[in-house]
């Protein structure tokens, strides 16, 4: 690799370190082997009780204990995990010191049941619940600690204060797609010229009952609870939805001349980054499929590259019946006959959908994709659904030859987003 800049003249955009937590476990090397052995981390709730809840299961990060348990006290603690890991493998800056800035997906946090109820209680019924009685029982900064424990920018505040970034953190939620969009922001400041180096990072530590009876009562949820791990079917005829779950992903991103000029391995690069907003629905896509086909030709322009040259795709592939098919449809518009050849695999079948860090934790498996020529399977893949033609790498991994790979991310609400990663420069 000899260029400084891609061929509209921009700073090429190089990946130095990732770091990843899932429900498999922590760490790139444990994820890695257990994704391409098809292992599933898909279990039976234990968390809270489920029983009258139509789903579950899910894919909880149960090996980092957290208590009392809190959404938001899981999510910093799988983004420090995940940072810490990609930090130290880029061996950047001085511990506390990494000179760049902080983008970072996070779910929307909330003051969560548990902590309402412990709330409501040392108020006392028959009063209302409003600014003033929080206040006067707020003894000792209890109300104080929720209020700053429960503000959507306290995890970034937190991991800005850890490893010591540059500039006012970042906190951003475009659904399921925020942990592409994060990268996107990364990629986006370095091209500018902004900054040499960026944190991206995407954590999401949201199973808790009040989110997966809202997910189940928009339908979303999978009710396939025993055995759990055959729950996510991406693209299987037979699919009936997705599987909530937990998990982060950090990249560090740097120019390539910054990179270069310390001796940092290059581990990828960042190609293109495209998006496209729907706002069709809340939770359909667009009949017609324009704001996912759109999408994914603005990433193909941004990278300068032809669909042709697209090796493999990391699908977004969650196991929705309407997601599954609208994916298909917008991929088999851009590519044409090409849709049904070109490898295609879901991680989300053996990780479940880390909703908010999704985009950043498929971006690092697509990553690792490149860096072994392996191409992680779609598990459950049984039943194969006519109406969804592609070449789903089914159950067992699959040796290819792999320099660039396209990375959906579509979420409710009509926010997509796609990335595409490659081995060299383009």
């Amino acid at each position: 690799m000899t260029a400084k800049r891609d061929k509209f003249g921009r700073p090429i955009v190089v990946v130095t370190g990732m770091g990843v937590v899932t429900s498999l476990g922590a760490g790139k090397a444990d994820n890695w082997k257990k994704l391409t052995a098809g292992e599933s981390g898909i279990r039976t709730i234990t968390r809270f009780p489920t029983e009258g809840l139509r789903t579950t299961m899910a894919g909880t990060v149960d090996f980092i204990p957290i208590e009392p348990f809190s959404s938001t006290d899981l999510s910093e603690r799988l983004g420090e995990l995940a940072a810490e890991e990609a930090v130290a493998q880029a061996a950047i800056g001085a511990k506390g010191d990494f000179p760049g800035p902080l983008f970072l997906a996070v779910a929307p946090v909330e003051v969560e049941w548990p902590q309402r109820q412990e709330l409501g209680r040392a108020i006392g019924a028959g009063t209302e619940v409003d600014y003033d009685a929080m206040l006067r029982v707020s003894g000792g900064g209890r109300y104080t600690q929720y209020h700053q424990r429960f503000l959507f920018g306290s995890v970034a505040d937190y991991l800005a204060g850890t490893f010591g970034t540059k500039g006012s953190p970042i906190s951003l939620s475009t659904a399921c797609a925020s942990g592409a969009s994060a990268i996107q922001l990364g990629v986006e400041a370095i091209r500018r010229g902004e900054a040499d180096a960026a944190l991206c990072v995407a954590t999401d530590g949201s199973v808790n009952p009040e989110a997966l009876v809202r997910f189940s009562l928009l339908s979303a949820l999978s009710t396939h609870n025993d055995p759990p791990q055959a729950a996510v079917r991406p693209f299987a005829k037979n699919r009936d939805g997705f599987v909530m779950a937990e998990g982060a992903g950090a990249l560090v991103l740097e120019s390539y001349e910054a990179a270069t000029a310390r001796g940092a391995t290059i581990l990828g690069i960042v190609a293109g980054c495209g998006e496209l907003a729907d706002s069709f629905h809340r939770t359909r896509s667009s009949p017609d499929g324009k704001p996912i086909i759109g999408c994914v030709r603005n990433a193909l322009a941004d990278a300068g590259l032809a669909s042709d040259q697209i090796d493999y795709i990391n699908a977004h592939g969650t196991g929705t019946p309407e997601n599954d098919k609208m994916e298909y449809l917008g991929i088999s518009s851009v590519f044409g006959e090409r849709a049904k050849q070109i490898p295609v695999s879901s991680n989300k079948s053996m990780v479940g959908h880390t909703l908010s860090a999704a985009g950043a934790v498929e971006a690092v498996f697509s990553l690792l994709t490149l860096e072994h020529q392996r191409i992680p399977p779609t598990i459950n893949y049984d039943v194969p659904d006519p109406a969804i033609p592609f070449d789903v790498v089914p159950n067992k991994a699959r040796d290819a030859r792999v320099t660039a790979v396209m990375s959906n991310s579509f979420g409710f609400g009509g926010q997509n987003a796609v990335l595409i990663l490659t081995r060299e420069p383009v």
